[in-house]
């Protein structure tokens, strides 16, 4: 049967449009923030240039890398200064009171619950904002002493099926900072790793958590948006660890919507 040149046409305008219609999707675009107000991590540097990097050599997002918190905010600013509205997801590996009014404050936690943008709280981001309940809110809880300093960590993977899990075993050791936290509680977040209580000192008079229960990485949902956060990072060495830069790298596609994973929360086991 002979097809007509009108129709061998359209076939191929069709055909044209379907390869396109498929094609990979946009870039994503992540906003990394590295600015501490008290002490200051080593690591902050190394860490930023490793997610520029992961960003750069997997194709999935451009990274902008910032020391000030100019950006977070929906007003148009001077010259071809980027906003929020350039953004799809935030990370912060920030520590102490940020230079935010008001307003910014508004648009950052809108950006996150209403607008569903993603956000990544490495480490230190525990220690921003601790006055701040809306922002203790939205990570999950906050910093409170990490009575055991730089130890050989033994972590327990809670949830091996989380984006950036797999890769761990069910039990491992890590030379690393623990933060223990207040202000969260396991009906707010899906904890994915925590500290192995039967193998730590809780002699200390900085260990508050009488519960035993010591989260190091978690998931949740703030509004629409999604967030992640890991105590994970506070060593240069950390971000040489490729099953470290494999959680963080998931992490990032999970909160930009690329990958799925469950935040129903669940009891301690």
């Amino acid at each position: 049967m002979k097809i007509a040149p009108r129709a061998l046409i359209i076939l191929a305008v069709l055909s044209a449009f379907s390869t396109a219609q498929s094609g990979p999707p946009p870039k994503k675009h992540l906003l990394v923030i590295g600015e501490e107000k008290g002490y200051r991590h080593d690591s902050v540097s190394h860490a930023m240039a490793t997610i520029e990097r992961l960003g750069r050599e997997t194709g999935l997002w451009d990274t902008t890398l910032r020391t000030d918190t100019e950006v977070l905010t929906n007003k148009k600013l001077e010259y071809n200064a980027q906003n929020l509205n350039d953004f799809d997801a935030v990370l912060f590996f920030t520590g102490g009171d940020l230079e935010m009014n008001a307003q910014k404050k508004a648009d950052f936690l809108s950006f996150i619950h209403e607008e569903g943008k993603g956000f990544i709280g490495v480490h230190s981001a525990a220690i921003t904002f601790v006055d701040w309940p809306e922002f203790v809110e939205m990570v999950g809880g906050t910093y409170d002493e990490h009575p055991w300093t730089t130890f050989d960590a033994p972590i327990l993977v809670e949830d091996p099926g989380f984006p950036g899990m797999q890769q761990f075993p069910h039990s491992f050791t890590l030379r690393d900072e623990i933060y223990q936290m207040k202000d969260y509680s396991r009906d707010k977040v899906r904890v994915l790793m925590r500290l192995d209580a039967g193998k730590i000192d809780l002699t200390s008079p900085r260990v508050h958590r009488m519960d035993r229960d010591f989260a190091v990485t978690w998931a949740k949902m703030y509004g629409k948006g999604r967030v992640f956060y890991s105590t994970l990072g506070h060593t240069e060495e950390a971000w040489t660890d490729s099953d470290i830069r494999k959680m963080y790298l998931e992490a990032i596609k999970w909160v930009l919507g690329m990958t799925e994973g469950s935040t129903a929360t669940h009891a301690r086991p």
